[in-house]
C-alpha cells in the first residue's frame, strides 16, 4: 500500500500570442454544461490554437526533436488530471512537470527556482507574499494565463469543500475572500502567518484555468470533464488521448516559453497502463515500452543483461514501515515498539528483498530532507538480545514455554500485520519480519488484504488494525502533525495513535521557524523523540529504480520526480521506432 501526502467556455477563441497579448475574453456563461458539449467546444478551441502556435513555432533544426517516448507504471493515474483533487504519486508529477505549471519549481538542491512566477518577494514581517507572473503563458485552448488563475487555484483548493488532497498545505496561509488580491494581471498577492518553507505548496500545486471553471461548484470540481476526458494545461505538452486503464497520449506544445527551454524534444508522450510487472518488463525488453517506472529489485539482472536497457537508480521520497496501532494493548508501550524495531534485521531485508537498494530508515525525515542527519540520528541497532530484554522489562515473558511471551494477565504478544494483497516484494518483506519476531518471541500473523479495503480500514475512526505494512511518499515541506500530533490523533492519518507532549511541542515549532540553520537541531531533536517513541517500524527508505532503453537520451530523476525534466528527454533519431 502507498499513501501520498484540482464550465463554461468562452465563445470566442483567443488565438494571438506573440503580437499581442491574450486578453480573458468576456465572462463564460452560467448554467450547467454537459460532458459532450463541453469537450466538443474545449477540443475544438485546443486545435485551432494549436495549428496557429505550429506555424508560429516551426520545430528547430535539431536532430533531438521527434519521436514518441512511451511509459510503462502498473496503474492508471489516480483520479485522472485534475489537480484539486488528486493526490495519487503518478498523476501529480503528470500534473507538476506534462500537463500543467507551478508557480515554482525546486533544482536539484531543494532550492526554489522561478516557473510561472517570475519573482517573488515577502513582505518585512514576512505576512505577505507577492508573486510576480509570466506573461508569456497560455493555456493550450490560446488563453493568457494570469493572476487570476492563481487566485481562482487557492480559492478552490483552500475550500474544505473541493477536498484538495493536500489541504495542510494551507494552514498558515489566510482564508477567505481577503487571503488573495489580484494586485493586476501580472501580480498576485497573498496573506500569510510566516512559517518555514512558505514556497512550497506553490511547487506541487498546479495552477488551475479560471475561465473554464470559475462557474463550477468547488465540491463538482473533481467530477468535471477536465479532468479525464478533455484536460487542458499550459506546459509543456498538452492533452491528446486518454484511453481509460489502458493509455494517456500527450503532444510537444510548441508555444512553451523559450526561456523556460522551448518545445519539448519529443513529440509525443505516452503513458501505458500495464498491471502485471512480469509484462512491464517483457513490454520494456521487446520495446513496447521505452520506460519501466518501479523496476522490481529481482528484475534488474534481467535488464542489466540486455545492452539495450540501463537502470536509473536514484534517491526518492519513498519510506516503507510498518504502522503500528498504538491503541491496541499489546503495542500501547514505547519500550515495546523500540523492541519491535530492534528485533529485525533491516539491512538483510535490504539486502535479500531489494537486492541492496534502499537505506535503512530511521525516522519520517528521510534523505532527500535537507534535516537529516545520520550521524546525529542513527537507526536503532539490530539486537535481538536488547529486544529480548526490553519486552521483559516491559512485562512481557514467555510463561508457559510455547514461545510466545505473555503479559501478566496472560494475553499474548500476538500482532496481526496487514498488507495489500498482490505485491510480492512486501510479501517478502513480512515473511522475513515474522520470523525475525518470532525469535525473540512475540508472534505475527500476515493478512494480505484487497488495496482498497486496506486504505479504508487503515483510515477509518475504529482503527480495526495492529499494524499495516506500507510505503509513504513524504513532501519536501515535511509536516508529520497529521500523522503525530496529539489533537489531531482522531483524523485520518493518525494510524498510530501515539500521544507525546514533547513531540508536540516541535510538531507545532518546526512549521513556524523559517531559517534552516535554527531549525536544524529542533528536526534533530524530533527525529531522535521518533526513533525512541516508535509510531512505526521504520524499515527503509527505498532507492528510485527505472529501466529504460539507452536510446532515450537526456534522461534524469531524483527526489523530485522520475519526470522531473521530461522536457529535455530525447531519442536518438536513429532508434526511433515511432
Amino acid at each position: 500500500m502507498s499513501v501520498q501526502r484540482s464550465a463554461s467556455w468562452i465563445a470566442a477563441a483567443c488565438v494571438a500570442m506573440m503580437t499581442a497579448a491574450c486578453g480573458r475574453g468576456e465572462p463564460p456563461t452560467t448554467g450547467a454544461v454537459s460532458t459532450s458539449a463541453f469537450c466538443d467546444s474545449v477540443n475544438a478551441h485546443v486545435k485551432a490554437w494549436l495549428a496557429r502556435a505550429e506555424a508560429e513555432h516551426p520545430v528547430p533544426d535539431d536532430p533531438r526533436y521527434g519521436g514518441t517516448v512511451v511509459v510503462g507504471t502498473p496503474s492508471d493515474l489516480g483520479g485522472g488530471l485534475n489537480p484539486a483533487i488528486t493526490g495519487e504519486y503518478i498523476a501529480s508529477q503528470y500534473q507538476q512537470f506534462v500537463l500543467y505549471m507551478t508557480l515554482v519549481r525546486m533544482d536539484d538542491r531543494s532550492r526554489p527556482m522561478p516557473y510561472l512566477a517570475r519573482s517573488w518577494e515577502l513582505n518585512a514581517d514576512s505576512t505577505e507574499l507577492t508573486f510576480h507572473l509570466r506573461d508569456d503563458v497560455y493555456w493550450h485552448d490560446g488563453v493568457r494565463t494570469d493572476a487570476h488563475d492563481v487566485a481562482f487555484t487557492y480559492q478552490v483548493d483552500a475550500d474544505p469543500e473541493t477536498h484538495f488532497p493536500n489541504a495542510a498545505y494551507w494552514d498558515d496561509y489566510a482564508k477567505g475572500d481577503s487571503a488573495v488580491t489580484v494586485v493586476d494581471d501580472s501580480t498576485v498577492r497573498f496573506r500569510l502567518r510566516p512559517h518555514a518553507d512558505f514556497l512550497d505548496p506553490w511547487r506541487a500545486t498546479p495552477i488551475l484555468p479560471e475561465h473554464l471553471l470559475k462557474d463550477v461548484p468547488h465540491s463538482e470540481i473533481g467530477q468535471h470533464p477536465i479532468g479525464s476526458q478533455c484536460p487542458v494545461g499550459n506546459g509543456p505538452f498538452t492533452f491528446v488521448e486518454h484511453q481509460p486503464a489502458d493509455h494517456w497520449t500527450f503532444g510537444a506544445n510548441p508555444a512553451f516559453p523559450t526561456e523556460l527551454g522551448g518545445r519539448p524534444y519529443i513529440d509525443r508522450l505516452v503513458e501505458r497502463i500495464i498491471p502485471d510487472q512480469n509484462t512491464l518488463l517483457a513490454e520494456l525488453r521487446s520495446g513496447g515500452i521505452d520506460v519501466y517506472v518501479r523496476v522490481q529489485p529481482d528484475q534488474i539482472p534481467q535488464i542489466e543483461a540486455d545492452s539495450a536497457l540501463r537502470v536509473e537508480s536514484f534517491t526518492n521520497r519513498w519510506v516503507d514501515f510498518v504502522a503500528w496501532n498504538s491503541r491496541r494493548p499489546q503495542l500501547a508501550d514505547p519500550r515495546v515498539r523500540r523492541a519491535l524495531a530492534m528485533a529485525v534485521d533491516r539491512r538483510e531485508i535490504i539486502r535479500a528483498v531489494l537486492k541492496g537498494y534502499g537505506t535503512v530508515a530511521t525516522t519520517t525525515v528521510a534523505p532527500y530532507h535537507w534535516a537529516y542527519d545520520s550521524i546525529a540520528v542513527p537507526p536503532l541497532p539490530y539486537d535481538p538480545k536488547g529486544a529480548r530484554a526490553l519486552l521483559e522489562e516491559a512485562g512481557w515473558v514467555d510463561q508457559n514455554g510455547d514461545g510466545v511471551r505473555e503479559n501478566a494477565d496472560g494475553v499474548k504478544l500476538s500482532i496481526s500485520i496487514k498488507s495489500p494483497a498482490g505485491f510480492r516484494l512486501r510479501q517478502a518483506v513480512l515473511e522475513i519480519i515474522q520470523a525475525q519476531l518470532k525469535d525473540v518471541g512475540v508472534e505475527v500473523r500476515p493478512e494480505f488484504v484487497d488495496p482498497g479495503t486496506l486504505t479504508e480500514t487503515l483510515t477509518s475512526s475504529e482503527r480495526p488494525f495492529d499494524g499495516v505494512l506500507m510505503s509513504w511518499i513524504s513532501d519536501f515541506k515535511l509536516d508529520d502533525r497529521d500523522l503525530f500530533l496529539s489533537s489531531r490523533i482522531d483524523g485520518p492519518f493518525a494510524f498510530s495513535g501515539t500521544r507525546n507532549a514533547q513531540m508536540d511541542r516541535l510538531l507545532d515549532t518546526l512549521q513556524l521557524v523559517v531559517n534552516r540553520v535554527r531549525a536544524k537541531p529542533l528536526w534533530v531533536e524530533y527525529a531522535r523523540l521518533q526513533r525512541e517513541e516508535q509510531p512505526y517500524l521504520f524499515l527503509y527508505y527505498e532507492t528510485g529504480l527505472v529501466g529504460m532503453r539507452r536510446a532515450l537520451r537526456g534522461a534524469e530523476m531524483d527526489a523530485r520526480g522520475e519526470w522531473v525534466n521530461v522536457r529535455r528527454w530525447w531519442l536518438d533519431p536513429a532508434a526511433r521506432q515511432r
